[in-house]
C-alpha cells in the first residue's frame, strides 16, 4: 500500500510494473476502488508502469465533508502524477472516472498520450435524477440502493453465473463511505462537458458493454461520436464496469489500442 498526501487529503494509490515503462493510469467508478482494475492491470505490468488509486470519498482514500467538483478530482489526479513521475500516460476510466479523465484531457492534454474511456459520457444522468440518489443515501445509507445499483452495474448472466462474486462486489458496494459516496455524486450531478468534448485532441477508444443499464451503449456512442476520430467498440455480454466481467477481453481492447498509439 502507498499513501500520498494531495490537496491536504490522503489518497491511496498502488504502483506496478518497471518504473521507466510508459505509464497507464486508471480511474475507477463511483461506489468502487482501485481493485475494480486487479485482474485488467495484471496483463500490463510486465511492460507498462500502471497507477490505480482510490479517488476521495472511496477505499483508503480521505472523505472530505461536502460536494465533490470535477476540479477536485482532477487537482487530486494531477498532483498524483506529480508525485508518481507519472508522465505521457493513457488514462483509463470508467463512469465517473471516464468523466474525469474527459475532464483532464480538456484541462491538461500534454499530461496524456491518449484516453480510454469505458462505460461514460460527457453527461451521465441530470439533476433531478442524482439530487434523489443523494437523498436516498443520506436518509438510508449504502444499503438502501445496493440491490438496484447490482442489477445496473452487472449484466444478468453475470448475475446468474457469479451469485459468490455479486456477493462480494456487493460487500464493496456497502463499505463505500456515503459521505464520498454523495460527494461524487454531486461531481456527476454538476458536471457536463457535451459543449467540451469537441476539443479532445488526443486519440481515444470508446468501449460501452451492452447490457450497460447505468450508461446505455447509445449513451456512450454519443460520447465517442462527440470526440474527434474516437474508435467506439461494444463488449457483448457485459454490464457498467466490463474490468470486473470481462478483464481479460478488455485487456486485449486496450493492448489493441496501446498498440495502434504507439505507446510503448
Amino acid at each position: 500500500m502507498a499513501f500520498a498526501r494531495i490537496n491536504d487529503i490522503v489518497l491511496h494509490y498502488d504502483l506496478a510494473g518497471p518504473s521507466d515503462g510508459p505509464a497507464l493510469v486508471f480511474v475507477n467508478s463511483l461506489g468502487t476502488d482501485a481493485r475494480i482494475w486487479d485482474e485488467t492491470v495484471r496483463h500490463f505490468t510486465g511492460r507498462y508502469r500502471c497507477l490505480t488509486y482510490d479517488k476521495r470519498g472511496h477505499g483508503l482514500s480521505d472523505t472530505p465533508t461536502g460536494d465533490y467538483s470535477l476540479d477536485d478530482h482532477l487537482d487530486d489526479l494531477e498532483g498524483l502524477l506529480d508525485r508518481t513521475g507519472c508522465r505521457r500516460a493513457v488514462l483509463v476510466g470508467v463512469s465517473v472516472g471516464g468523466l474525469i479523465a474527459q475532464g483532464l484531457a480538456l484541462r491538461s492534454p500534454e499530461r496524456l498520450a491518449g484516453l480510454v474511456l469505458c462505460d461514460t459520457a460527457s453527461r451521465i444522468g441530470d439533476t433531478r435524477f442524482w439530487d434523489a440518489r443523494m437523498s436516498t443515501v443520506t436518509s438510508g445509507g449504502m444499503a438502501s440502493i445496493a440491490d438496484g445499483i447490482m442489477e445496473r452495474w452487472f449484466s444478468p448472466g453475470f448475475r446468474q453465473a457469479r451469485p459468490d462474486d455479486m456477493a462480494g462486489w456487493r460487500n464493496l458496494l456497502l463499505r463505500t463511505d456515503p459521505r464520498g459516496y454523495v460527494g461524487t455524486c454531486a461531481t456527476l450531478r454538476d458536471t457536463d462537458l457535451t459543449g467540451a468534448v469537441g476539443n479532445i485532441d488526443l486519440a481515444t477508444l470508446v468501449i460501452a458493454g451492452d447490457a450497460d443499464l447505468a450508461t446505455p451503449p447509445d449513451v456512450v456512442r454519443a460520447c465517442a461520436d462527440a470526440i474527434p476520430g474516437a474508435r467506439f467498440e461494444v463488449m457483448a455480454g457485459v454490464g457498467h464496469i466490463p474490468s470486473i466481467e470481462q478483464p481479460d477481453a478488455l485487456a486485449a481492447e486496450i493492448s489493441r489500442f496501446l498498440k495502434e498509439l504507439g505507446h510503448g
